[in-house]
Order: C-alpha cells, then structure tokens, then sequence
C-alpha cells in the first residue's frame, strides 16, 4: 500500500486535472485511478495528447511500481482524441500489461486497435 503522502499527491493532482477539465471542456484530459486488491481502473476522459499524453505517463509511473500482479483495466470509452505520443503512451503501458482496453465507441475501438497493433508489430 502506498504511503499517505503519496495517496494526497495522486488525490491533489486528480483534483487539479478535474479543475482544469471543468475550465477547459473538452480540450484536456481527466485521468481517474481507483484501486483495489485485485485490480487498477485507469479511466480516460478527453484528449489523450500533448501535455496531457505526458501526463498520464507520469501518472503511469507513480502507479507502476505498486501495480505486482493486479489486473489494469483501461477505460477509452470517453476518449475523445489521441494523438502519436498518446498512442505511444498506451501502447507502453499495454506492452508492459497487457491492460483490458473498454471502448464503447467505433472511434475508440479503433484506438485500442492501434494499441494493440503497434505491440504486435513489434513482436515480428
């Protein structure tokens, strides 16, 4: 379980993605994490690109290390938009998971279709 400290963090800059959402509409990109004993939920609201596509690599980062054998579970389904480093991103944390990817759209099945495609080309 991750210290106190670290938990306020996560809880601190949720709190600041889910300001600039409601300042911005649809132009950012809110990061919501839930854990449990058996599984981490990463939901993905918005525009997976620039800053933000950073973001949620760093975000990745912090959670990472805590994950050991626990499911990831990647909700697309109110992505609006990803952009190269984006995909990059996805594809990282997915080569390295194997995360469920949830999409409810064409769009974002497509999405998780370039993700998946980009790690099996790297397989041949």
């Amino acid at each position: 379980m991750r210290p106190a400290r670290e938990r306020l963090r996560g809880l601190a800059r949720a709190v600041h993605l889910s300001l600039a959402w409601s300042r911005t509409g649809q132009l950012t990109l809110r990061i919501s994490v839930e854990e449990n004993a058996a599984s981490i939920a990463i939901t993905l609201e918005g525009r997976i690109a620039g800053p933000w596509a950073a973001e949620l690599g760093r975000t990745w980062d912090g959670i990472a290390p805590s994950r050991g054998s626990r499911k990831l579970c990647i909700d697309l389904r109110n992505a609006t938009y990803a952009d190269a480093d984006g995909i990059r991103i996805l594809h990282q944390i997915y080569s390295s998971t194997a995360a469920e990817l949830i999409t409810g759209t064409p769009w974002t099945k497509y999405l998780a279709e370039e993700v998946i495609r980009t790690t099996d080309s790297e397989k041949h």
